[in-house]
């Protein structure tokens, strides 16, 4: 095991369960020490190392408050900040003609708001470590394709992309680089809820390189672009969907 990111400490939203917990994991079996936040932060604690080198946080992300102090926390606690990952989502299967305004706002202030105001939060942390890595948990639903029910998702996603672009324009001054992920369609909780074991099955069968997506695909992305080899991408997306957002896959995906 090469513990590249020994003595770095790793803050990822969303990382109690499916995508965010495979980041975590992978992370943290790289040596880094991993500050969870999440809106069901008891679940990571089940699983989450106690050995006091990782600890998890209740906080609700569509509250600018609540990551301003989140933020904050961390770096007291850890001595710093080294790694940023915004993999929190929200995304309830709503067919546009009965997406409210409710469904509409905390989608737009979980996935794209919290994202500005987690780089503004952190950009001093960064500073004083003299730079760091923002990453976000993108998706190829939106920047690529679109899938029925998920127009407020998708257009969030899109925003994502343009936030990383622009951001990464801005930041590149202050070391600081900032890169995503889209995932096409990942075994998680999440995405059984989406529809029946064989529906998937079908689904992975098309896929071209023929298998759904685990969590241990996006979190492998993720470790690279944290990486030193990474240190001059940024402004970047890498699409991890085996393939299916291809022009001949013919493949609907959901990442």
């Amino acid at each position: 095991m090469t513990r590249a990111f020994e003595g770095r400490t790793v803050l990822v939203t969303g990382g109690a369960q499916g995508i965010g917990r495979g980041i975590v994991e992978a992370f943290a079996r790289e040596g880094a020490r991993v500050a969870v936040a999440d809106l069901r932060a008891d679940v990571a604690r089940e699983w989450l190392a106690d050995d006091g080198l990782h600890r998890a946080y209740d906080v609700d992300l569509a509250e600018r408050g609540q990551i301003d102090a989140l933020v904050a926390q961390v770096e007291a606690d850890f001595g710093g900040l080294d790694v940023l990952v915004h993999n929190a989502a929200y995304f309830p299967l709503t067919a546009f003609a009965a997406i409210t305004p409710d469904v509409l706002e905390r989608t737009l202030a979980v996935n794209l708001s919290a994202l500005f105001w987690l780089a503004q939060a952190a950009t001093p942390a960064f500073s004083r470590q003299g730079g760091g890595r923002l990453l976000v948990t993108s998706s190829v639903t939106g920047p690529r394709v679109a899938y029925p029910g998920l127009a407020h998702y998708a257009a969030s996603k899109a925003g994502v992309n343009g936030f990383i672009r622009a951001a990464a324009l801005e930041l590149a001054p202050l070391r600081i680089t900032v890169n995503g992920v889209e995932p096409g369609m990942i075994r998680t909780p999440a995405m059984e809820n989406l529809g029946d074991a064989a529906l998937n099955e079908r689904i992975a069968g098309a896929v071209p390189l023929g298998r759904l997506g685990e969590p241990a695909d996006i979190a492998a992305a993720m470790i690279f672009l944290a990486s030193p080899g990474a240190g001059y991408v940024t402004g970047q997306t890498i699409v991890v969907d085996g393939g299916a957002t291809l022009p001949e896959a013919g493949v609907a995906v959901l990442g």
